[in-house]
């Protein structure tokens, strides 16, 4: 199956773990298309008081967790670990760290490790 040029693996063999880990990748580089050159995504987790993680990874562990870290507001590392069953996500324009000459752009790099897996 082919989406937004990832060849994805035929849906009866993914986990769920696996298909939560796939989709929110794709929404990343649907929303950092609407992105000017001073922000960049982060994630707000609904139902939680995780509150916004600047998206630096994501991963999965089968057959139903999904990972997302990066960065809080403050700059400390994060670390979301969920369940699939769990998993409600807004994704959030944050203006791009100063130290940053250009706003980095997560989806891009997701979908190419996914392309690789």
């Amino acid at each position: 199956m082919m989406a937004d040029g990832l060849d994805l693996a035929p849906t009866d063999h993914k986990s769920p773990a696996q298909w939560a880990y796939e989709r929110p990748i794709l929404y990343i580089q649907n929303f950092e298309k609407t992105l000017d050159n001073e922000h960049e995504v982060a994630m707000g987790f609904a139902g939680a008081d995780a509150g916004v993680i600047r998206i630096e990874g994501m991963g999965y562990f089968d057959p139903d967790i999904v990972t997302f870290y990066g960065s809080d507001h403050a700059g400390v590392k994060t670390q979301l670990v969920q369940h699939v069953n769990q998993l409600n996500v807004m994704l959030r324009a944050l203006p791009k760290q100063a130290d940053q000459t250009a706003p980095r752009r997560i989806g891009f790099r997701l979908a190419q490790d996914l392309g690789r897996a």
